[in-house]
């Protein structure tokens, strides 16, 4: 997609950090604008920003991805209030941290409940519109850790692998189909937003140290710098995307090491990750 200039995109989790960037960063572009979080004050912030970057329209709702019905709803709500949709970018998501056998079946529920099933919601319930609109791209943020998976982030890395397969898998079957839908899978590094701070861990784990070690160890990437990566992906068609010099280290440190980046990654976390409780 070679511009944005009254393009209509839909846009989870746009209540903070890279969705509020992406948004802002679209709203200079001329974009029409159907943003969306669970977070209504941050929601009503970041309309507010694109408002003052230049949206030619924007559609504003509270969201949970994870309400299958209630994204029904919302998608034929911004189809009828657009008449059509060009970009969908699937980016809300939360972080859940602990060791498997200590996490709760609510959090591991709530976790692939945005983080999987709200990317899936958001691609078929926008899929027929977007295939329709003859110029289209579908964006889902998946993670670093959907291309190597890190301790205490198992269900997390679960989400996010299996965000990365779908979002390639699609991406087949638009070339294979004929459809003038772009694909694209995101990989973000360290990114400075409140994900970390937002975050569920197990009853072992001290939510306070685990935000402080994410924050202060590896959130190095300002969101708008991340924003502007991800939106130069879709105007080149990039299948994959990967955001920071971290993600770029990280990924081919997994590529080149194969499944030994596994042991070398346990050794090194004894010593730099948070101490359990208990």
């Amino acid at each position: 997609m070679k511009s944005f200039d009254d393009k209509v995109v839909v846009l989870t989790g746009a209540g903070s950090g890279i969705g509020r960037a992406l948004a802002v960063n679209l709203a200079g572009r001329g974009a029409r604008l159907a943003l969306s979080d669970v977070d209504e004050a941050g929601l009503a912030e970041t309309v507010e920003l694109a408002k003052q970057a230049g949206a030619r329209g924007i559609k504003s709702n509270k969201l949970d991805v994870a309400d299958r019905e209630a994204f029904k709803t919302y998608a034929e709500g911004v189809i009828a209030h657009f008449g059509t949709v060009n970009v969908v970018i699937n980016n809300a998501g939360v972080a859940l941290s602990g060791r498997v056998n200590d996490l709760d079946w609510e959090d591991i529920d709530w976790i692939m409940g945005i983080d999987w099933w709200g990317v899936v919601h958001g691609t078929k319930f926008f899929l027929p519109a977007l295939i329709e609109s003859g110029d289209a791209h579908i964006v889902n943020i998946s993670s670093l850790f959907g291309l190597v998976s890190m301790p205490d982030q198992a269900f997390y890395n679960a989400a996010k692998y299996a965000v990365r397969g779908f979002t390639e898998a699609l991406r087949e079957e638009m070339l294979i189909d004929g459809h003038n839908v772009g694909v694209t899978s995101v990989h973000p590094g360290g990114i400075k937003t409140a994900v970390a701070r937002s975050a569920r861990v197990s009853a072992k784990d001290d939510q306070a140290a685990t935000a402080k070690f994410f924050d202060e160890k590896l959130a190095k990437m300002e969101p708008a710098r991340a924003a502007e990566i991800i939106v130069k992906g879709i105007e080149k068609k990039q299948a994959r995307v990967l955001v920071g010099l971290d993600a770029h280290v990280i990924h081919n440190f997994g590529k080149f090491t194969g499944s030994r980046y596994q042991d070398l990654i346990a050794l090194g976390a004894k010593y730099v990750m948070p101490k359990k409780n208990g």
